[in-house]
């Protein structure tokens, strides 16, 4: 499933009701924290896109055919920028700046790949519909994976 993104900032509300439809129909509960966190995480990879490239992306989101208590959910943004997400320190009054930090310390894996046309930030989110003895987290992590290179207590930016 994908969704065409326009480079406007209003397609991030956009993107947030696709996301939230394609999920409705998975077995996923809107109101179950890998739900709530994609949304999230779909706010924040997009509004990267969307504000720091100035060009179309491409949103895809891979729902198994079965939900079950196992189950992986990953979402990517292609854009057509070959620039590297980039470290960015935000300080306490900026406004901006902690959108690959979040996605980081929400998703249980992400990264990027530089493609022909530009790039693709991608996360995985693992549903945990009970309590695994030894599990730090389901539904989100934080294991970096960001183009061979992590940036540990640092704000990323997508541009």
């Amino acid at each position: 499933m994908q969704l065409e993104i326009r480079p406007d900032p209003a397609e991030v509300g956009r993107a947030r009701r696709w996301a939230r439809s394609r999920l409705a129909g998975s077995g996923i509960q809107a109101d179950e924290p890998l739900a709530e966190t994609l949304i999230l995480l779909v706010s924040e990879l997009v509004t990267n896109a969307v504000v720091h490239t100035g060009r179309p992306a491409v949103l895809r989101l891979s729902l198994p055919p079965a939900v079950t208590e196992e189950t992986t959910v990953r979402l990517e943004v292609a854009d057509r920028s070959g620039r590297a997400p980039v470290p960015r320190c935000a300080d306490d009054d900026a406004t901006g700046g902690r959108g690959l930090a979040l996605v980081d310390g929400l998703a249980d894996r992400w990264g990027w790949s530089v493609e022909s046309t530009g790039k693709r930030i991608w996360c995985e989110l693992d549903r945990c519909t009970k309590s695994r003895e030894g599990a730090a987290s389901c539904g989100g992590g934080a294991v970096a994976y960001g183009g061979g290179a992590a940036f540990e207590g640092l704000a990323y930016e997508a541009v």
